[in-house]
């Protein structure tokens, strides 16, 4: 009797899900969820749509998700010893923590004959093996997307949801409450209200901007006002929703600019995790080294004032309650506040992707860092 384990990280759906599909052809398929320790903390609101999140996948799994809290490694050695498991499934997060992780897993399976299967759905193309003619990584958006991803075999077609008849709960395990605690704060009931925290509100989000928003997406997207952005950022990051379902249904969609400009969205979420595979530091430390002896002036109330959206500045202010209120801002006021916090009030882009950290509901190491980076 075949057995095996799927471990969900930032994959938390059932349809195409490569991971899930192939971990459910074994005679039994225990789904577990990892809370681990050693890595960097997700901020408040990012555990808001966490929690939320895993309770909709539950439900959606019949209830057959087993929650734990610690070290990943210790805790599926644990496993596989315990319940006799010949096969784990792991989709790849390309962040230079998990994949430490994942090679520590690998390691440990190899001694106890137990199959490591990883998957790569967090990207389109294998960012691993695009480069220069000269074998080294690129370092700027354009050439990578146009001689380096358009270049590659086109992303994998998605795949419908498997059938659940395999699913199996392990005993002894934490409930949700145990291994994620939720802030609290006064905002945390208010803050999800207008958004369905699930893969059915992905899928729901997503087609109301594939008929309203995408076909207006590359001039109306310069525009907070207007309601040409997909909203999607945060069920994207926990992988309610595959892009690679957004790249197919896009380009099915049409073939004008505003597809044409959606895919390179997603082509510089591909570059922000590309440039964090090959520049780990970047995530503490100057992408452009000239930047390294720049005299940063920070100013505990100006930076308290942008924080809480009091710089007299409107669309300044607008933006960071966006964020405190919903979770959540328009990528342009993105860029307009983060540019004001370094190039107005002179303070380290640092203090500001700490910030967005916390606030956000999409909060990704590569898109958060890189982001501040470009600015």
């Amino acid at each position: 009797m075949s057995q095996s384990i799927i471990l969900f990280r930032n994959n938390l759906r059932l349809q195409d899900n490569q991971a899930l599909t192939q971990s459910l052809k074994h005679s039994s398929c225990y789904p577990i969820y990892i809370s681990d320790t050693t890595i960097k903390q997700k901020g408040a609101a990012s555990t808001v749509w966490l929690y939320h999140s895993l309770k909709s996948l539950n439900k959606a799994l019949n209830n057959s998700l087993s929650f734990f809290k610690g070290n990943t490694a210790e805790i599926i050695t644990k496993l596989i010893t315990n319940n006799a498991i010949d096969t784990i499934y792991i989709d790849r997060q390309f962040e230079p923590e998990t994949d430490k992780i994942d090679q520590k897993v690998k390691t440990i399976c190899q001694s106890l004959n137990c199959k490591v299967i990883i998957t790569t759905q967090r990207t389109l193309w294998d960012i691993t093996t695009i480069s220069k003619d000269d074998g080294t990584p690129y370092k700027v958006f354009t050439p990578f997307f146009k001689n380096g991803c358009l270049t590659m075999p086109e992303p994998s077609s998605p795949l419908p949801a498997p059938s659940l008849t395999n699913l199996t709960r392990l005993s002894q395990t934490h409930s949700l409450d145990d291994i994620i605690k939720l802030p609290t704060k006064s905002w945390v009931n208010a803050i999800v209200k207008s958004w369905d925290i699930s893969e059915n509100g992905a899928n729901k989000q997503w087609n109301t901007f594939l008929n309203q928003g995408l076909d207006n997406y590359k001039q109306g997207r310069n525009f907070p006002i207007k309601p040409f952005v997909s909203r999607l950022s945060p069920y994207i990051h926990y992988g309610q929703i595959s892009i690679q379902t957004l790249y197919h249904q896009t380009k099915m969609h049409g073939h004008d600019s505003n597809h044409y400009h959606f895919i390179s969205e997603l082509g510089w979420r591909e570059f922000s995790y590309y440039l964090l595979h090959h520049f780990p530091s970047i995530t503490t430390q100057n992408f452009q080294s000239k930047f390294d002896q720049f005299p940063w002036e920070f100013n505990e109330s100006h930076y308290n004032a942008w924080c809480h959206g009091q710089t007299g500045f409107p669309i300044v202010d607008a933006g960071m309650r966006q964020l405190y209120q919903t979770g959540y801002m328009h990528n342009r006021v993105r860029m307009i506040c983060g540019s004001f916090l370094v190039k107005n009030l002179l303070i380290d882009w640092r203090f500001g992707e700490k910030w967005f950290w916390d606030c956000l509901f999409d909060a990704d190491l590569a898109s958060n860092t890189a982001s501040w980076q470009w600015v």
